[in-house]
């Protein structure tokens, strides 16, 4: 998951990968199965004779969602996720392998239908690099899809809930938003020399840029709201304020080259 410029070192997300592949398991945790994949399969509306790049792959939870037919490369820099990876998949069109996405891809092929970032752009200190290295590696026409945590609403130790008392509602309360942040996630609070991964926040304006100096022209965004419902007193309250702040967003770009129509 979080890739550095220096390759060969342990990243955060090779410290955590056992808790990680635990966590996520083959289907993916709760929002992989409900909302982010079901929603990132409709928006690549992948078929036969498709390729898929994944960046960011962690355990290859995507390449077991995707259809059998499509020819799949996972990419991540932890060694220990690109295992488990590989020893849960047993489709031959489906490859994983180590790499910083970041720089120059160790792979040869260039001409990918398709490239997707799930969750795993958001814990890449440098995504303008890594949004150049997948332009290099799509066919003219190709998509992109990006989804976030949503970079609004979202942003660790940066936002949280409230309530207005008086009204009777919830809100999303917003600290910071148009500075880029490095934010240390402790995986395990309250435990004792818990491992510590990285969270890099960027605004929206930020990723357009980078898309766009890539050759990249979006096509669409989508927001997603969680799709969790709540019970009792409150409940009026939290649906309405889950529904109305969405916890995702998803990019979907087309690589049309650096010269524009």
């Amino acid at each position: 998951m979080n890739q550095n410029r220096n390759r060969g070192r342990n990243t955060s997300w090779q410290k955590v990968a056992p808790w990680y592949n635990k966590l996520v398991r083959d289907e993916g945790h709760f929002f992989h199965q409900h909302l982010v994949i079901p929603r990132s399969l409709a928006l690549l509306a992948l078929k036969k004779g498709d390729s898929l790049l994944d960046l960011g792959s962690g355990q290859g939870v995507l390449a077991r969602s995707i259809q059998r037919e499509v020819y799949y490369q996972g990419l991540d820099i932890s060694p220990a996720l690109i295992s488990y990876a590989a020893n849960s998949d047993r489709n031959p069109l489906h490859h994983f392998t180590v790499s910083d996405v970041t720089k120059p891809l160790v792979i040869e092929k260039k001409d990918f239908s398709h490239a997707a970032f799930i969750l795993s752009l958001q814990n890449i200190e440098f995504p303008d690099q890594a949004i150049s290295s997948v332009g290099n590696h799509l066919k003219p026409g190709g998509k992109l899809l990006i989804v976030l945590n949503h970079p609004m609403f979202r942003i660790p130790r940066q936002t949280s809930w409230g309530i207005d008392e008086a009204k009777k509602t919830q809100y999303r309360k917003v600290e910071i938003y148009n500075s880029a942040l490095k934010i240390p996630i402790n995986m395990h609070p309250g435990q004792r020399d818990s491992p510590v991964t990285w969270s890099f926040h960027f605004p929206l304006s930020s990723y357009s840029q980078w898309l766009y100096e890539s050759g990249f022209i979006i096509e669409k965004i989508e927001e997603w709201s969680s799709g969790k419902s709540s019970v009792g007193r409150a409940a009026k309250m939290e649906n309405r304020s889950r529904n109305e702040i969405p916890l995702f967003m998803a990019i979907l770009v087309r690589k049309y080259g650096k010269e524009r129509i």
